[in-house]
């Protein structure tokens, strides 16, 4: 049985990518903030951590994207995650008793529309899941909480309104964290790193041809401020193929000799069932 470390409680979307990835043999671990998910895999609480990386909507996640820089662990795959942000509430309250809404602030922000139609008060949290057990465990009247539907499953809620969010396709993307680099699997893979260029015209572009002239497919390139550093960057970069395949494996040695520094965070299969 694998314990898989996460971010938030039981019934937060991290820990329906555990499920949804490693099935219901996996023993989650919640855990109350991302650091402590990258520090439970790195000291062996955990054989695995699960964080977002990304949402269809409000982006990267750019906490997550730093501690990767910062720790020694890999992505070994990813699992993408439908988010459909219910409306949860003690047994016996209606929706006009409500006023005043909990939640994780990206699920505040990503039901920003429905609240202020609604006239509610919006409270931020450390977690979805949280605000309701928050709810059942202080008996919370008038206050509901934004989380998912297996939240109210397991904190014994009502839901008052389901698909709240104000975009239909929402989606977060989880990335699986293992100590060690996966070995290739068969099918469409991704390669995931980190990288800093020499601050000077064109080295990005250079650096980028490296991909081009292989006609590697570029899937995100994002960049963070460089630690120590101020106006400085580093680029994450998201391509196709495995750190074993030919062509990526010239690539990366080309990228590692115009870059400052480079680190491949991992390669591992896609999540084909993600749209």
């Amino acid at each position: 049985m694998a314990r898989v470390a996460f971010q938030g409680e039981r019934g937060a979307f991290g820990d329906e990518a555990v499920l949804r990835h490693f099935g219901p043999a996996a023993e989650p671990l919640p855990c109350r903030t991302f650091a402590d998910v990258f520090t439970a895999v790195a000291t062996g609480q955990a054989e695995y951590g699960m964080v977002p990386l990304e949402n269809s909507i409000a982006g990267s996640i750019n906490e997550v994207y730093d501690l990767l820089r910062q720790f020694d662990l890999f992505l070994q795959g990813e699992r993408v995650v439908p988010v459909e942000h219910c409306l949860l509430a003690l047994p016996g309250q209606s929706l006009g008793e409500i006023r005043r809404v909990i939640s994780h602030p990206k699920a505040l922000e990503q039901c920003a529309g429905w609240i202020r139609a609604h006239g509610l008060e919006a409270v931020a949290e450390y977690d979805t899941a949280g605000s309701a057990r928050l709810i059942r465990e202080q008996g919370l009247r008038g206050v509901a909480a934004i989380a998912s539907r297996r939240a109210a499953e397991i904190y014994g809620l009502e839901i008052l309104a389901e698909g709240i969010q104000d975009a239909r396709h929402n989606y977060t993307r989880f990335g699986v964290l293992g100590r060690t680099q996966a070995p290739r699997q068969e099918g469409p893979n991704r390669t995931a790193l980190v990288m800093a260029t020499s601050h000077t015209p064109g080295a990005l572009y250079r650096a980028l041809g490296a991909l081009a002239r292989r006609n590697i497919n570029l899937l995100k390139l994002e960049s963070r401020p460089a630690l120590g550093r101020p106006w400085e960057y580093v680029f994450y970069l998201d391509f196709e193929g495995h750190r074993d395949d030919p062509e990526v494996a010239a690539a990366l040695a080309e990228l590692a000799a115009q870059t400052h520094w480079l680190k491949v965070l991992g390669s591992f299969p896609r999540d084909l069932s993600a749209p």
